[in-house]
């Protein structure tokens, strides 16, 4: 999940002309059917941070059809492809998602949540959720008090997360406890669908959208390798990890020479969204390129000039400090790695309902596996 920043438009942005409009089984080196299917699995499956190991599971399993794939005990998940090659590339993308976590189940059986990760506990507020008991999902709702009987003076004020129940049903604490028990994580049970204009809507985008995108840019890669060994790590626990979470943990672990990091961006096309504050990264508008202090120059450098050439639309996005990303983790991993960013737009961000464009994400990973062609070991990443 990204921080607030100023973006601006590419003065040398190139229109993604007639192919914009078409549909996704149309539109050049997209995705096939089998594609869409993945990601939707990837999308559906439950995995907040620190429980993803059933996402990641699924990302192994398509990652296994053309890589070598392992994992680490930080919940991590890699796949390689030209493993004889030089330097390494590591791409990541974090496959966690926000959650909730049972806290505490009262004597009436209602089971009371924590965030895990950043919420707007409105977005909470009668929704279902899905729990990951000891012995398989439990579904219950978010309950909420009729406006009919909120006093007047409270009908404004917004909702508090500690203030929050599930109802999963229960006639009291006894039965719950055969369902529920504490610490058992949960999200809200919203699937992914196919919208008009190649446009998916589902929770978890943020972030299995890069873990998948990572993933795609590996395959096109391997189809036409370059020099370099290449490394798509789908990392744990970014929504919550301000220590630096997996991401750290694999960077350490594979010491690349390079990192190229995918995450999402708040796309700025619907209502109510100031421009001059959150620049203009539309849906449809191509990748994000991140510019700033974690940044390697050298890196953002290669991905602008193979946007250019390939002419991908992009934007520019200015991060004068942190990015709230992985890239944050890595970019200082051991002696330091040069690290690039490059983002998703995405409207409604941390809800259940998040959106993005497949022909931005069709763009990202054309844009990651041609830049991973032009690396080779005599690549100076050097700060000059």
């Amino acid at each position: 999940m990204p921080m607030l920043g100023s973006m601006e438009r590419s003065s040398r942005q190139h229109a993604p002309d007639a192919a914009r409009d078409r549909g996704v089984v149309n539109y050049p080196t997209m995705f096939t059917s089998k594609s869409i299917e993945f990601l939707k699995q990837l999308l559906d499956t439950p995995g907040p941070s620190g429980f993803e190991g059933a996402p990641a599971k699924v990302w192994r399993a398509e990652a296994s059809k053309f890589a070598e794939v392992t994992a680490d005990v930080a919940g991590n998940s890699m796949a390689v492809v030209n493993p004889g090659g030089s330097p390494t590339i590591m791409l990541a993308g974090h496959i966690d998602e926000i959650g909730v976590i049972v806290t505490y189940i009262d004597d009436d059986g209602y089971a009371y949540i924590g965030p895990i990760g950043g919420w707007d506990p409105q977005v909470l507020v009668g929704q279902r959720i899905r729990f990951s008991g000891r012995r398989g999902d439990v579904l219950g709702v978010v309950g909420k008090i009729p406006i009919h009987i909120i006093r007047p003076e409270d009908r404004e004020k917004g909702a508090r997360m500690r203030d929050l129940w599930v109802d999963v049903g229960a006639r009291d604490k006894k039965e719950c406890l055969t369902m529920l028990s504490v610490g058992d994580p949960g999200v809200i049970d919203a699937r992914a669908i196919e919208l008009p204009n190649s446009r998916i809507a589902s929770r978890s985008i943020d972030n299995r959208i890069g873990a998948f995108t990572v993933l795609e840019a590996l395959r096109r890669y391997a189809e036409k390798p370059g020099k370099a060994k290449v490394v798509a790590v789908a990392t744990a626990q970014e929504e919550i990890a301000y220590h630096g979470g997996g991401a750290l943990v694999g960077a350490a672990a594979l010491r690349p020479q390079v990192a190229i990091v995918v995450d999402v961006t708040f796309a700025i096309d619907h209502p109510n969204i100031e421009k001059k504050e959150h620049g203009e990264a539309k849906l449809d508008g191509g990748p994000v390129l991140t510019r700033g202090a974690v940044i390697s120059p050298v890196v953002f450098g290669l991905l602008r000039d193979v946007a250019e050439r390939k002419k991908i639309p992009f934007t520019v996005h200015a991060a004068g400090r942190d990015t709230g990303t992985d890239a944050d983790a890595i970019h200082i991993a051991r002696e330091g790695v040069a690290t690039g960013l490059v983002s998703i737009p995405n409207r409604y961000m941390h809800s259940p309902s998040e959106i993005i464009s497949l022909h931005d994400v069709n763009n990202v990973a054309e844009l990651i596996a041609g830049t991973c062609r032009t690396i080779t070991s005599k690549t100076d990443f050097t700060a000059r």
